[in-house]
């Protein structure tokens, strides 16, 4: 008996699959070429600096507070003591408040926040001290009940 021979033969190159590997790779790009978003040009400006032709007020707001017990805050620091009528100390404070404001040509703005059983007498006080330093900027408030 003969025994079959064996087919030694080479297979070549096969060009079904190649194309197949094009057909997909093709139909990729395609299906990403249309969802591929155009960049839009933005007319920004960055930040830099800038030309005024009139002088840019800041305001430095200055919250005087008067306790119930008749005790006088700047900026929630204790001034004076709550017996003192001529309040020294917060009176030479605004002084030196008003001549620092007007060196560096500010206005000075105050805001007095009373508590509601505050004695009248020590916001009268506090507006003699302002009147003494020269302060005309001054605002009232009543502060909220907690």
């Amino acid at each position: 008996m003969k025994m079959p021979e064996e087919d030694t033969g080479t297979l070549g190159f096969q060009i079904a699959p190649m194309i197949d590997v094009v057909f997909v790779i093709m139909l990729f790009f395609m299906v990403m070429a249309s969802s591929v978003r155009v960049e839009k040009e933005l007319n920004t400006k960055l930040p830099g600096s800038a030309e005024t032709t009139t002088a840019t007020e800041f305001y430095d707001e200055q919250i005087v507070g008067i306790a119930e017990n008749g005790e006088i805050t700047l900026n929630d620091e204790p001034v004076d003591s709550p017996e003192s009528k001529d309040l020294p100390v917060f009176t030479n404070t605004l002084k030196r408040l008003k001549q620092s404001s007007d060196n560096a040509k500010t206005p000075v703005v105050l805001t007095i926040v009373s508590e509601l059983n505050a004695p009248y007498q020590r916001t009268i006080n506090v507006l003699n001290a302002c009147a003494a330093a020269k302060v005309d900027n001054v605002t009232f408030t009543v502060g909220e009940e907690e």
